[in-house]
């Protein structure tokens, strides 16, 4: 069942800066943030994840362009690449302002050489998603 659960993906880069993209659907720990930690563990691949840009349905692969309303089973679903929208490329700010307050139900931020850590709406910590997951609290 997929639910629109909100959500934030970036990478903590090397000047302190974030890049992130948003995502629509499922962005709890226990889709999103067990998709990402799987499938997305190496900087490499979370930043070809990146430049995909604002995500519909977050998907164990990339995948390739596909039709928007018929997605491929296991593959990311991309405004700009799929559904041809505008303005959904990785948006760039500072750490701390990523940090703040968003609207998104989860904010989810790979840092190179260290993983995924994740804040739920409402809290002021980061917590491991390994540990999120095993816990499935926050």
């Amino acid at each position: 069942k997929i639910m629109s659960t909100r959500s934030n993906i970036g990478i903590l880069n090397q000047d302190g800066t974030v890049d992130y993209i948003y995502c629509h659907f499922d962005g709890y720990v226990e889709h999103n943030g067990q998709i990402l930690n799987e499938h997305y563990t190496t900087e490499g691949k979370v930043r070809q994840l990146i430049a995909l840009g604002d995500l519909s349905v977050l998907g164990e692969i990339i995948g390739e362009k596909q039709d928007f309303n018929n997605r491929t089973k296991g593959s990311c679903l991309a405004y700009g690449r799929d559904r041809g929208e505008d303005n959904t490329e990785a948006s760039k700010c500072s750490y701390v302002d990523y940090t703040k307050e968003h609207f998104e139900e989860y904010v989810y931020l790979f840092t190179p050489g260290k993983g995924w850590q994740v804040r739920a709406y409402g809290t002021n910590y980061w917590a491991d998603v390994n540990e999120a997951i095993k816990t499935m609290e926050l």
